[in-house]
């Protein structure tokens, strides 16, 4: 007898004392690791979604993971019979998004200005030799999210994009959201999250088609704690009001003068040129980081005369609003479910996911699934047309609760498992839209305009690219704008960070555009709660005209 084993989709029989990284071995599937199977790396991460009871107990080794997660070199088959389904941190081709649509502006190649040079054979890095070699000069730019990873390698002497990589964030053993990954950091020593990612983007600068010894700068967008987290800072006072980068308050007690972070390769363990640098961008807030920045670079914010917002759904929402004259900043503590987390068959953009879908009175409903495979769950846009179809064909109320006294609404599609949204899922997706709308209505409020006068309102990110506008605006996600008014594009974190390694002149614009940036904290606000437990309900957002 043999267990049967269910990983990144493929399927073999296990015996007991099996190994999951043997299993993997079996069905050609590569896991990350850099020990020699051994445990010490903690790089072979897995997720067992079922048959956990089927596994050997955790060991020594595994203290450091929470919930399902598991090291597949320690962890083995320990039953004779039974199914167990699992995945890597790196299952198949992520829908992740790695380029950015319809922005204003194009850094062009004739203006390019990196900090790398090249005088002869001498590599320099801010006019000083780093190297000698006469092979390209490349550079990586980084979108460091809490749930996936983008990074993106360019020819610095043509602004070229030789090529890119993208890849579930490995940290997510320590949480879903940002403040579990300060808790997790906090009381674990040896900063197990930063060396578990720098093992996987080590394992994806190595497949690039270049020598690692060619790459001279790193620039990095992320959230104040994932960026914190990757140069090894302490993230505590992030997560303790008045939720501070500890740059900010150095900052404020004179110890330096802008938020930016700099290291060498060698000190953050990169297998790129050792004197490479990792330059960190600005960041506003605690929790409005260098990925908002970064945006607001892609979008050319620091020349545009029109009033425009930028909305970056996710585990942590940004906003950001303004022109060149004003801008305000604030951020939402989304959570994960509108990414697929905390929900019954909430997944990720991977092949199985329903990304779009369409109910009918009298028939199955109508879905599309990534990859044009049987369907395993739910990814974030597919449950915002799932939950504006189920609002328009009245069988939820904008409460969210169910019109037929159910708890449940399972999906008639082609599926080799069910594929269902209870109410406690809704409530989960509430809660975030909630968050997102409180965001909203703040910042506007602040600024003093109603979305009506409104020029732009992009939607960056992925989620964002990929969202049903019309679904978006029935449910009450987005503000209830003209379509005309609403620019989906795309990751312009990665465009951002882009244009930050391919120009000094932009990094000090960047520098002088953040200290005007006003933050507004959501929590302080008086009226937040009252704009919370409104934009939990599923209605259309308008916003009135300022008084």
């Amino acid at each position: 007898m043999s267990v049967e084993l269910h990983l990144n989709g493929r399927q073999t029989s296990a015996r007991p004392g099996a190994t999951l990284f043997e299993c993997a071995d079996a069905l050609n599937l590569k896991i990350p690791n850099s020990c020699n199977r051994n445990g010490r790396c903690r790089e072979c991460l897995v997720e067992i979604a079922a048959g956990m009871d089927l596994l050997s107990p955790r060991t020594p080794e595994e203290n450091h993971l929470r919930e399902n997660f598991r090291l597949s070199c320690r962890c083995s088959i320990a039953a004779a019979a039974g199914l167990v389904r699992c995945h890597t941190m790196r299952r198949g081709e992520m829908r992740i998004e790695r380029h950015a649509f319809v922005l204003p502006t194009r850094h062009e190649p004739s203006r390019l200005d990196p900090a790398v040079t090249r005088e002869g054979d001498r590599i320099l890095l801010d006019g000083q030799e780093i190297a000698r070699s006469t092979a390209p000069i490349h550079g990586l730019a980084m979108d460091l999210g809490t749930t996936t990873v983008v990074v993106r390698l360019l020819n610095l002497e043509t602004g070229e994009v030789v090529a890119d990589s993208a890849f579930e964030n490995p940290q997510r053993f320590g949480g879903t959201d940002v403040m579990a990954r300060i808790h997790f950091d906090t009381h674990n020593p040896g900063k197990l999250l930063q060396r578990t990612l720098v093992g996987y983007l080590t394992h994806a600068i190595e497949e690039f088609p270049v020598d690692p010894q060619t790459i001279y700068e790193l620039v990095v967008a992320g959230n104040s704690t994932m960026r914190d987290l990757f140069f090894k800072l302490d993230v505590h006072p992030i997560g303790q009001s008045p939720y501070c980068s500890i740059t900010q308050l150095e900052m404020e007690q004179g110890q330096r003068t802008t938020t930016t972070l700099s290291a060498t390769a060698k000190k953050l363990g990169l297998p790129i040129h050792p004197q490479a640098r990792v330059y960190g961008l600005p960041i506003i807030a605690g929790h409005v980081g260098a990925d908002a920045v970064a945006c607001m670079l892609a979008i050319d914010l620091a020349n545009e005369d029109r009033t425009v917002a930028v909305m970056d759904i996710g585990t942590n929402t940004e906003l950001i609003l303004g022109n060149k004259n004003k801008i305000l900043a604030a951020s939402c503590p989304a959570g994960p479910a509108f990414e697929g987390g905390a929900i019954s068959c909430g997944m990720p953009g991977l092949p199985g996911a329903i990304e779009k879908i369409r109910l009918y009175d009298d028939g199955p409903p109508q879905a599309t699934v990534i990859g044009d495979v049987p369907a395993e769950g739910l990814c974030g846009s597919g449950l915002v047309d799932l939950l504006s179809e189920l609002l328009r064909t009245n069988r939820i109320n904008p409460l969210g609760r169910f019109e037929d006294g159910e708890h449940r609404f399972d999906l008639d599609v082609k599926s080799d498992t069910p594929v269902y949204l209870t109410e406690s899922d809704i409530n989960e997706l509430a809660q975030a839209k909630g968050a997102n709308v409180a965001g909203l209505r703040v910042i506007f409020h602040d600024f003093g305009i109603p979305f009506d006068d409104l020029d732009v309102f992009y939607l960056a990110g992925g989620f964002g690219r990929h969202l049903n506008i019309a679904s978006s605006k029935r449910i009450g996600l987005i503000p209830n704008l003209p379509d005309r008014k609403i620019a989906q594009i795309g990751n312009a974190s990665i465009e951002g960070a882009c244009i930050a390694l391919l120009s000094r002149t932009k990094r000090e614009e960047l520098e002088t555009l953040v200290k005007k940036v006003k933050h507004c904290r959501l929590e302080t606000h008086a009226d937040f709660f009252n704009f919370f437990v409104e934009g939990c309900q599923f209605n259309p957002v308008e916003l009135p005209v300022a008084s």
